[in-house]
């Protein structure tokens, strides 16, 4: 069954295209900041709401989580009941949670506000990239895509030194305040300026929806609960045991079903697998170690929100700076030797953080690791995209774009879980040296999934023999390996 999307007048238009640009720019800004901008802001929040290391995680991990469980469906809202509309109703969704947590009177209600945030954000996120793509002529896409991306690489960059500024200059309220203004403008202007489009209109993957939410929300439930509760109390085995068989469920439906949420046919690509693979495990390691890094400058080191900020600049920074230069890199000999260098890179700046982290270690002694690992992290997220889009055929990049996006989600949340529970195994927040003792093991494990990560890469196969074996054409070695599992 062959359906086409709609295109409106919008992509031949000039002024539309800017004004898509600037719209899905700031809305994505906003989604992306939310990620790494409460990191900066959690010491201040435990003072304030109180809570324990579970109620830390959850305040990160349930705007994640629900934004990574619900791209794919959000994207296909936007399709079938039309964009434009969708991106709408997540704009507004995002922009009250948003006051919500700014008004949260106690740690339960701010987890709360921040999981019906990710569920605006993943509503709105998804339908940035297609509207975006519906107003701006093919021509002059790469471009777009490129200011696109350099938004979201800002936001990535300066959420944990926004939200250290906001929160020692102002309160950790404005950190959410922030967003209100923003989505309030938005609102108008895409009900104006954006031109309305559908997608194919297929029926909407319910089953493969809460398969996948329901075992997500299982095993990170048990991940984060394990270390308070016990590894054998009986929630955490529960969240555990049924998320697992869920998720299982989930691959076996997609397997089969004819419109599934995400096709299990993409993973028999090499190039597929191995990218989404790496996607998953590099912000596994990123994430959980960006949580605990954040707390340790301000609870061990002594410095304030926004001195700890700047000082994980030379590391979340370092994207603004090296991707195009990765880009350029990528054109000349592939995307794999790029990604995969980054990933090594990122390994080793962990692997020497985990080294040199002690009670009153000097910021000149943290600053290699945070600079390797800024360059690695710099390296990866330019070229990985491009891969994951030449790894499926040219109708299948929507669905992969939202896989990939969903996955690295994933990815974050699992490492948040993963690294805060050998955190709270190894040590606490009772002294300076019990955080520096479960902190060390952490960042390690973190060092150790991102160079999983690294050898996950190696694994997409190399641009030029494709490109040799297929006549030079640009997507010939997906398109070769995807044919015997569309049979």
């Amino acid at each position: 069954m062959s359906h086409r999307t709609d295109h409106k007048a919008g992509e031949t238009n000039p002024r539309g295209a800017v004004w898509a640009l600037i719209i899905t720019g700031v809305a994505g800004f906003m989604a992306a900041l939310d990620n790494l901008v409460v990191t900066t802001a959690l010491p201040s929040i435990r003072e304030d709401l109180g809570g324990g290391l579970h109620d830390l995680e959850w305040t990160v991990s349930a705007y994640t989580l629900t934004f990574a469980v619900l791209l794919m469906f959000g994207a296909a809202l936007g399709d079938r009941f039309g964009r434009r509309q969708l991106f709408l109703v997540g704009i507004t969704i995002f922009t009250a949670a948003s006051a919500a947590a700014a008004l949260a009177p106690g740690i339960d209600s701010l987890i709360a506000a921040r999981a019906v945030q990710g569920v605006g954000a993943a509503i709105m996120m998804p339908l940035t990239l297609t509207l975006l793509t519906a107003a701006v002529p093919e021509s002059r896409r790469g471009m777009a895509f490129g200011i696109w991306g350099a938004v979201n690489g800002l936001a990535v960059a300066s959420g944990p030194l926004i939200g250290g500024s906001l929160t020692e200059h102002i309160s950790w309220q404005w950190i959410f305040w922030l967003n209100v203004p923003l989505g309030v403008a938005l609102l108008p202007l895409a009900r104006l300026r954006l031109a309305e489009s559908h997608g194919t209109g297929a029926p909407l993957d319910i089953p493969g929806t809460l398969l996948a939410s329901g075992g997500l929300f299982g095993i990170v439930y048990g991940l984060v609960r394990g270390p308070s509760d016990g590894w054998t109390g009986r929630l955490v085995l529960t969240g555990l045991f049924a998320g697992g068989a869920l998720l299982v469920g989930f691959v076996l439906y997609s397997a089969r079903a004819r419109n599934a949420m995400l096709p299990m046919r993409l993973f028999r690509s090499r190039a597929f697998a191995g990218i989404n693979a790496a996607s998953l495990l590099m912000f596994l390691g990123m994430f959980g170690s960006i949580f605990l890094l954040s707390q340790y400058m301000q609870g061990v080191l002594g410095y304030s929100p926004t001195e700890a900020g700047l000082r994980m600049l030379p590391w979340t920074g370092m994207p603004m700076l090296v991707a195009p230069i990765a880009g350029i890199l990528a054109d000349r000999i592939g995307g794999r030797p790029v990604v995969a260098t980054g990933l090594f890179l990122q390994a080793a700046g962990l692997g020497y953080m985990a080294y040199v982290v002690t009670v009153d270690v000097s910021y000149a002694a943290q600053l290699p690791g945070l600079i390797i690992s800024g360059v690695g992290m710099a390296l990866f997220f330019a070229p990985a995209s491009h891969l994951v889009m030449s790894s499926v055929r040219r109708g299948e990049q929507g669905i992969a774009s939202g896989a990939n996006n969903a996955l690295r989600e994933v990815g974050g949340a699992l490492g948040i879980a993963v690294m805060g529970s050998i955190f709270a195994a190894q040590g606490g927040y009772e002294t300076g040296q019990t955080f520096v003792d479960g902190l060390r093991p952490a960042l390690v494990t973190g060092a150790a999934v991102v160079a999983l990560a690294g050898i996950a890469a190696l694994f997409v196969p190399g641009r030029r023999p494709a490109v040799e074996a297929d006549g030079g054409a640009a997507e010939s070695l997906p398109e070769r390996e995807l044919q015997p599992a569309a049979r």
